[in-house]
């Protein structure tokens, strides 16, 4: 069984979080920026109070989850987005994506945010089962409803 001890990642990690970003993005043939053009933007995001980062495995990081805090009108404390949450893909289903969601679910309880989101495409049913069984509801119940994205490149 793999390491699922999770902690904060700190600004030291930036570049193993911009490699597990980069290795998770070309395992799904995503364009990315390289690995070290991420950890630049991981030093100066991590350093954040309104970002959260974690990492799992110890001195061998085996996942990280990234998410975003923002204030909203509906609630006292922030709305938190989960950004991303991935492992490596050797080591998945040993309970490392729980412990990374677990401690992203703790932390952000400790900050009263009043919810969390995560966007997750409408064919990924895997990971839809993921943040299912851990108590995730999606908002369109019954239904498999495809996700729209709109972007205006600045």
């Amino acid at each position: 069984m793999a390491d699922t001890d999770v902690r904060r990642a700190t600004t030291a990690d930036a570049a193993v979080v911009g490699r597990l970003l980069y290795d998770f993005n070309t395992e799904f043939e995503a364009e990315t920026p390289s690995a070290d053009e991420l950890a630049g933007r991981f030093a100066r995001l991590i350093a954040r109070d309104d970002v959260i980062v974690l990492l799992s495995g110890g001195a061998d990081p085996t996942g990280f989850a990234y998410l975003t805090l923002r204030p909203a009108p509906y609630y006292d404390g922030p709305l938190a987005q989960l950004e991303e949450l991935y492992v490596v893909p050797a080591l998945r289903d040993q309970g490392i994506g729980s412990a990374l969601l677990g401690t992203a679910l703790e932390l952000c309880r400790e900050r009263s945010a009043g919810e969390m989101h995560i966007n997750v495409d409408e064919i990924d049913h895997d990971t839809r089962r993921f943040y299912e069984r851990h108590g995730f509801v999606n908002i369109a119940p019954g239904t498999d409803y495809r996700m729209l994205f709109y972007e205006i490149e600045l």
